[in-house]
């Protein structure tokens, strides 16, 4: 920038040169008639303009080559607000203004706006200029500057508003199209097109209005500022007349302040007619200095801690939402040693979920703290932890790439031995040799070209992928036929004899064959925590005391044994036992 404010006061001076040929054309050629000296003024003011659009053209590229300086120098910190903001709470239209706000500073900077403000500190040269030229031509260019400057601090205060409020209307509508393009093939199959191209349509009207509210503030003042500059250089020429009549001043006095008092206004008018990019790049600079800075990666721990190997502690764990204060868990203790497995168990909305994202470090806890081998998870940086986790959450999120790279978490370093081993601790290698191009396979976005089942068994051999040591398998059964629950039970014990320690959340007992241990939650608390024979025995008690409960008077006949599910749904009825409530027997 530096170097660019040199070439800006180049190029002003530069622009003096018109104005100065013009004087001497008037004082000095017309009058001689000599067309020699013509000739030579010609040249020279031919060459002043070469030199100055050659530094004109070199200024732009050099602001062009600055914004994207600006835009590369901050990507990674771009990216890190982008992953990060909704595991803060932030609000969905939030989620993608960094990128907006990088774009229109980019955009800014790269265009001529810039430049304006560089060549504003050259006005007062100009302003000398005319003064040397005639005091009273230099006072009518110091007011006409004066109210020209007035007229764009107006612009400013008049704008602010407008154009903040054209901003959020625009990141509402895009959050708007961005529901709508993930949630298109629900919105077809039940019919809700038309109402959510109602919604759409009042999101764009409210953001054309908005911006019609803006773009006429800046219309308005901005012709305002060009009449008043027009009225000046004419002014200026009228004065120049005058003073010419009164002999006081040459012709050429008049022509080169007129075309002088131009040149003085021209970068106000520029600021001018960018100034809504303006107002925009600067509230997106302050946005992203606020962002960046709320959600900048943590110092890295200044020891690499080695693989944990050991166990698992969770103690007086309490987790909250992002973005809310109340705990969806709370008091959460337990420890689980190498080659255990957990089954997480509980009712619907009973925290298992919000749970298993603490366990891996998704959701920061509020109270208490997860350990790996004596250290809490913060004592790791991400990406070192990420190698010792292994997670499948319910939404399975596989990304558009091949089925490899999916596995292999995008590394490009990963060896082709460990993506066939985690695909076969899976059990879904045989599956992938069936795709059209196997590991090849580009799946899309999604995973849209795999059937649920599929994508499911894909994430599973993602989660063991590098031999983690803390595996957390949300409802990893959901989508699965029983060839596959048999591949996932047979991939758990596989995980355990290697000292894995596997926690899985799933409402079918089949997923469960496999595990040693059992958590009950109820309400977002732990009821229940010990080898899993022991709390399916509390549960079947739990579940034989509510069905004698509920027995007719001895002297009728009693009711058919019901089935385990429906005795279960009659215990959380009667709410007469948590246990029972929180697991199926």
């Amino acid at each position: 920038m530096v170097g660019i404010a040199v070439f800006s006061g180049v190029i002003n001076i530069l622009m003096l040169s018109g104005s100065l040929y013009m004087l001497q054309v008037y004082d000095r050629v017309i009058p001689s008639r000599n067309t020699a000296t013509l000739l030579g003024l010609s040249l020279m003011v031919l060459f002043a303009y070469l030199v100055q659009g050659y530094f004109d053209a070199l200024r732009t590229r050099m602001l062009c080559r600055v914004g994207t300086l600006f835009d590369a120098g901050l990507q990674q910190s771009i990216h890190t607000a982008l992953a990060t903001l909704p595991l803060r709470g932030a609000k969905p239209m939030l989620m993608q203004q960094p990128l907006r706000d990088l774009d229109q500073v980019r955009s800014f900077m790269s265009s001529m706006g810039p430049t304006a403000f560089l060549d504003m500190p050259w006005i007062p040269i100009f302003l000398v200029a005319l003064f040397l030229f005639h005091p009273a031509i230099g006072m009518t260019a110091l007011l006409g500057t004066a109210a020209i400057i007035a007229m764009t601090l107006l612009t400013e205060r008049m704008s602010r508003g407008a154009a903040k409020a054209a901003m959020d209307s625009s990141a509402q509508r895009q959050v708007l199209a961005d529901a709508t393009q993930r949630n298109a093939e629900v919105i077809r199959a039940l019919g809700m097109t038309d109402r959510f191209t109602a919604r759409w349509s009042q999101a764009n009207e409210r953001y054309l209005r908005e911006n019609i509210r803006a773009t006429d503030v800046y219309a308005n003042l901005g012709s305002g500022a060009k009449v008043l500059r027009y009225v000046l250089q004419s002014g200026m020429l009228g004065l120049g007349a005058y003073l010419v009549v009164a002999d006081r001043a040459s012709g050429g006095i008049m022509i080169a302040s007129s075309i002088m008092m131009g040149r003085a206004l021209a970068p106000v008018e520029i600021a001018l007619g960018t100034w809504k990019q303006l107002v925009a790049a600067r509230q997106g600079i302050t946005r992203l200095r606020d962002i960046c800075k709320a959600t900048a990666a943590p110092p890295a721990p200044p020891v690499v801690l080695p693989r944990p190997c050991r166990e698992l502690s969770v103690q007086e764990l309490a987790v909250t939402a992002p973005g809310a204060t109340k705990p969806i868990v709370s008091n959460i203790s337990f420890s689980l040693k190498a080659g255990m497995g957990l089954a997480l168990l509980g009712a619907s909305a009973s925290g298992k979920t919000t749970l298993s994202k603490a366990l891996v470090g998704i959701w920061p806890s509020q109270n208490g703290v997860v350990r790996l081998d004596g250290a809490a998870l913060d004592q790791w940086c991400n990406e070192d932890l990420g190698r010792y986790v292994g997670y499948l959450p319910q939404d399975v999120a596989l990304f558009d790439g091949t089925v490899a790279e999916n596995i292999c978490r995008f590394d490009e370093n990963a060896s082709s031995d460990a993506i066939l081993k985690a695909a076969q601790i899976a059990g879904v290698h045989d599956i992938i040799l069936r795709l059209p191009d196997g590991y090849s396979t580009r799946i899309g976005e999604g995973g849209m070209s795999l059937s649920a089942g599929q994508r499911q068994r894909v994430g599973l051999a993602r989660a063991v992928f590098g031999d983690p040591f803390l595996i957390v398998l949300d409802e990893p059964n959901a989508n699965l036929d029983a060839d596959g629950e048999n591949a996932l039970t047979r991939a758990i014990q596989i995980l355990r004899l290697q000292g894995c320690i596997v926690i899985v959340i799933s409402h079918r007992p089949s997923a469960l064959a496999a595990l040693n241990m059992a958590l009950v939650l109820y309400d977002g608390k732990a009821i229940a925590f010990g080898p899993c024979g022991e709390i399916f025995a509390r549960v079947r008690n739990a579940t034989g005391q509510a069905a004698t409960a509920r027995e007719p008077a001895p002297a009728r006949q009693p009711p058919p044994a019901r089935p385990p599910a429906a005795a279960a749904a009659d215990m959380k009825t009667a709410r007469r036992a948590p246990i029972a409530e929180s697991v199926e027997p």
